[in-house]
């Protein structure tokens, strides 16, 4: 095995992935497993991990899946437990599932604020905290949480979700300063545009389909906002969470990383 081999791989690891079941939390849970890394996976949509993780062991890989609502607590930790008490210790955890929210911010519902909040901040905070436990028992780890490129440029109605994933940035950079003595590294992914289910909602058709012309449209504006004309793929994400869970960056904490295609370049 050569160095740059050896820096990758991640066999005899442990690695929880939230929001696996598609987009970009399939993408990492996937990678992550191809580098040799045992692979727990938490969904609210429990079948759809299930069919994540089972395509994982057809491939050779090691890896259980859960159904898991981040905004509750108890089944976060559940989901860890499971995967430290299985391997012997936690040494990855991605935090990848959040919802999106749409609307200016003067006209939000009580009852959605609450609803993002919980999901995208609390759920957030509920996977370190479960990480941190882990870790610290374990001698450390690497812990990834996912926000978004709108903490960078304020977009109309997008104000909610872009609240939201400010304070997990926020959070991440807290965490990595108090957990780094225990050898525990906290970086955040502030991810560009990138094509999943997340994104298709604003393309859908009256009949749920998505509408390939708007699609098409989206693509192409997007695609005139980056300097390298492209917009990402869950891939793209995935090979970055995949350096942060690796030594390759063993000394990268308290960092928000973008893989965006230069869309937005803070100093």
């Amino acid at each position: 095995m050569t160095e740059i081999e050896r820096v990758f791989d991640l066999s005899g690891r442990s690695a929880v992935v939230t929001g696996a079941a598609s987009g970009i939390g399939r993408a990492a849970a996937e990678v992550l497993a191809a580098a040799g890394a045992r692979v727990g996976l938490g969904d609210i949509d429990g079948e759809g991990a299930e069919a994540v993780a089972c395509g994982i062991r057809e491939a050779g890989g090691e890896a259980f899946a859960r159904a898991a609502d981040i905004q509750v607590r108890s089944e976060v930790d559940a989901l860890v437990a499971q995967a430290a008490e299985e391997w012997n210790g936690l040494d990855v955890m991605c935090n990848v599932a959040g919802v999106a929210s749409d609307g200016p911010l003067a006209e939000l519902e009580e009852a959605e604020v609450d609803r993002v909040i919980a999901i995208n901040l609390k759920g957030t905070l509920f996977g370190c905290q479960a990480a941190v436990k882990a870790m610290r028992a374990s001698g450390g780890g690497s812990i990834i949480n996912v926000a978004s490129g709108a903490i960078d440029l304020p977009t109309p109605n997008y104000g909610l979700y872009a609240l939201t994933k400010a304070a997990v940035t926020q959070l991440s950079q807290t965490l990595a300063v108090e957990v780094g003595g225990d050898g525990i590294r906290v970086n955040v992914l502030a991810p560009g545009v990138t094509l999943t289910r997340f994104t298709e909602r604003h393309m859908l058709a009256e009949d749920g389909s998505v509408d390939r012309a708007r699609y098409d449209a989206f693509v192409s504006g997007m695609e005139g906002r980056s300097p390298i004309g492209r917009v990402g793929e869950a891939i793209d994400q995935a090979w970055l969470i995949l350096y942060l869970a690796s030594e390759a960056s063993r000394f990268c904490t308290g960092q928000v990383w973008r893989a965006n295609g230069g869309t937005t370049m803070p100093r």
